[in-house]
């Protein structure tokens, strides 16, 4: 049988289908009783979509059935079908997989979730933090006080904290204060798992060895790439970041145009950082070489992007092979 499963936030819309196309059994399902779907339908095939709520999912099904994770932005048969429901959705789940044409999304170890987890998590309080130093700047724009304060230092919360300004502003103003303080303990705290699990792991070792990255930003790496066997070659980790070039032919000529910008942009956005620090402070003769026989050519931001793309494809040969950061044995 293929078991096509359009899951949702507490239940999900399961179509079966038999080896003939027929579908034999419909069936709306909480999320919590799946597993009893799944040992009904045990040695069967079964197809889900790549939702945010998919790794339990996946895993209580993986008890009893073949499992695959679809790809959700690939999935152009459902997504361009003129009548989208929740049923058409699984029916085109179950016919795809039963046609072995599901686009498949891969499926994290633990040891990768724990890392996402991780370092997702410190972003989250990150951009939580911003926001409320972006809403102290505009209580003080609102007041007419034009300091350049910045809330996210001890100064310059204590300046804050001696202004007078009127109620409810106040205690507005001292709520965002608390809510900073709050956040940034336990940034800290995750921060010092971040460093623990990094410092555990032989992938994260590896990166490390790289001039100017630090414990997050090899979490970061790792975490976003996953498994690096899984990538055909260096191109392939590339066009996933979305560093790749795209390329544009007509006739006989040939563009190249930006970045396709697909994939992880907290990757793309480290690894840009990386090869700053690389080229600028941490005296990456390597990296510096490159950029600086690109930056005669380009302009500064395309040849720090290709910076970035360089260092992404010595990861890839790092991590592949085992080996610590040694730039005359990574070619590009």
């Amino acid at each position: 049988m293929y078991l096509g499963i359009d899951v949702h936030k507490r239940y999900a819309q399961v179509a079966v289908m038999d080896e003939a196309g027929e579908i034999v059994e419909e069936v709306r399902v909480e999320n919590a009783n799946l597993d009893d779907l799944a040992q009904r339908y045990a040695g069967s095939q079964a197809a889900i979509e790549a939702t945010s709520n998919y790794y339990h999912i996946h895993d209580t099904l993986s008890e009893h059935l073949d499992v695959t994770v679809a790809h959700p932005k690939e999935l152009t048969q459902i997504a361009d079908t003129d009548k989208k429901t929740d049923r058409v959705d699984a029916k085109e789940l179950a016919r795809m997989l039963r046609l072995n044409s599901v686009p498949e999304s891969y499926v994290p170890t633990d040891e990768v979730r724990k890392a996402r987890a991780l370092v997702r998590g410190r972003q989250t309080l990150v951009e939580d933090r911003t926001e409320y130093a972006n809403k102290i700047h505009g209580l003080l724009s609102d007041h007419g006080i034009t300091e350049d304060v910045k809330p996210l230092r001890v100064e310059g919360r204590e300046f804050l904290r001696e202004l007078s300004i009127p109620t409810p502003w106040d205690t507005l103003l001292e709520s965002y204060l608390e809510m900073i303080e709050t956040l940034t303990k336990e940034i800290r705290s995750l921060e010092q798992q971040i460093e623990e699990c990094a410092g555990s792991l032989k992938e994260t070792q590896l990166l490390m060895t790289i001039p100017g990255v630090s414990y997050y930003t090899a979490l970061t790496i790792y975490a976003e790439l996953g498994e690096i066997s899984r990538f055909d070659g260096d191109k392939s980790v590339v066009s996933y970041v979305g560093l790749n070039p795209v390329i544009r032919e007509s006739g006989d000529s040939r563009i190249e145009g930006s970045i396709s910008k697909r994939g992880s942009s907290r990757v793309r956005w480290l690894l840009v950082q990386a090869a700053h620090n690389a080229v600028h402070n941490s005296n990456d003769e390597y990296l510096s070489r490159f950029y600086d026989r690109l930056a005669r050519r380009k302009n500064s931001q395309k040849a720090i992007v290709a910076t970035a793309r360089k260092m992404l494809v010595s990861i890839y040969h790092m991590l592949d092979r085992g080996e610590v950061y040694d730039p005359p044995g990574v070619s590009a």
